[in-house]
């Protein structure tokens, strides 16, 4: 009688506090298939809210635009230059055998321009490529040049066998009134050389060529002293690759359009090295430029090298106004007409100072009754 009642006492609060923890645990039952049930209509619901709101045809994929074409790799002097020196391959359709491209026209005759409609000042489209840095000149797919196209015809004096003396006004296009002025002065045949850092350079370079004359790009080249003797951005140095150097002449090229050929400002350390103006000059050879040098050092190699690669060359016999007073000029034009009385032909280099410009303007009204044809300088490049 007295066991019952002290089992039962030891066995109720035992069975009441399970039933107490089964009553917890069932309030505070944690509902994971509710909450992810939820979480999935929420992503379904902005996905949705996405498609309608989001113009996104690629699906939110990385995209990136790039250009179909690219004229490095149709560049093979470019391509190749990192390697070395790159050999031209010559097209016999487009270079004939005979030099025939490089004749100078009948006297009197135009530049070929028929049957091609220009672009922008005056370009011809056949004879301009787009690169990262702006249009620059090449030969046409018919074998035209740009040294053809846009030189001036050099008239009758070639071939009355006429002393011919060539000038060449460097350093316009900085100052574009300045340049304006130096235009309107000269006579049609003075050869213009522009910089490649004017602000208005193909505005400027339109006005020289719509009054007739033919127009080139200077391009800076490193002298000995450099860099206490700087041409300016984008010189060219014989410590940098050939790569580095083409790809600064692709920016010097692209600042205008419509020159014949190229003159270099400086560069004796430059022109004095085979190894870098190879490439240089097998970029102008393939793009059909000519090159004129200015005659300030006798160490370039620049002869030799637009011989090989068939660029028309010439080289300038004095500097006219390296002492900039009236009667040095003078002088040293008097000394240019003696040249070209006793070798047939002269060029001359002048800077575009206003006292240089005039005089030279005042001394060619007087060169015609001496017997002596004053020509473009591309008449006188070989």
């Amino acid at each position: 009688m007295s066991e019952a009642p002290m089992a039962n006492d030891l066995s109720t609060p035992l069975t009441g506090r399970r039933r107490q923890r089964r009553e917890k645990a069932a309030k505070f039952h944690f509902p994971l298939a509710r909450l992810l049930f939820i979480a999935i209509l929420v992503i379904l619901g902005g996905v949705a809210l996405r498609l309608v709101l989001v113009e996104d045809p690629d699906g939110g994929r990385p995209s990136q635009e790039v250009a179909i074409t690219s004229t490095r790799d149709g560049n093979t002097i470019a391509r190749s230059a990192a390697a070395g020196p790159a050999t031209i391959t010559v097209d016999p359709g487009q270079y004939p055998a005979d030099g025939s491209i490089m004749a100078l026209p009948a006297p009197g005759d135009e530049a070929p321009l028929t049957g091609q409609r220009p672009g922008g000042f005056g370009i011809l489209p056949d004879l301009s490529e787009e690169t990262s840095h702006g249009a620059i000149p090449r030969m046409s797919g018919t074998g035209l040049t740009p040294f053809m196209a846009y030189r001036r015809a050099p008239g009758p004096a070639l071939a009355a066998n006429q002393p011919m003396i060539a000038i060449v006004v460097t350093g316009l296009g900085i100052n574009e009134q300045g340049s304006l002025d130096t235009i309107d002065q000269l006579p049609q045949e003075v050869t213009l050389g522009f910089a490649p850092y004017g602000r208005s350079l193909p505005t400027t370079v339109a006005a020289a060529r719509t009054a007739g004359h033919e127009v080139m790009l200077e391009i800076p080249l490193e002298p000995f002293d450099y860099p206490q003797n700087d041409p300016g951005p984008h010189t060219m140095l014989t410590g940098d690759t050939p790569r580095e150097n083409l790809e600064k002449l692709f920016w010097l090229m692209a600042r205008f359009g419509g020159y014949f050929g190229v003159i270099n400002n400086m560069g004796a350390r430059f022109t004095a090295s085979a190894t870098d103006m190879a490439p240089i000059m097998e970029e102008l050879g393939a793009r059909g430029l000519g090159y004129l040098d200015d005659g300030s050092s006798n160490r370039s190699v620049a002869a030799q090298m637009a011989g090989a690669n068939r660029v028309p060359f010439a080289r300038a016999g004095r500097v006219i106004d390296s002492s900039p007073a009236r009667a040095s000029i003078l002088s040293a034009l008097a000394s240019l007409e003696a040249e070209a009385m006793d070798s047939g032909s002269a060029l001359g280099i002048v800077s575009a100072l206003p006292i240089s410009v005039q005089a030279v303007a005042e001394w060619s009204r007087e060169l015609d009754a001496k017997g002596i044809a004053l020509v473009p300088a591309s008449a006188l490049m070989k």
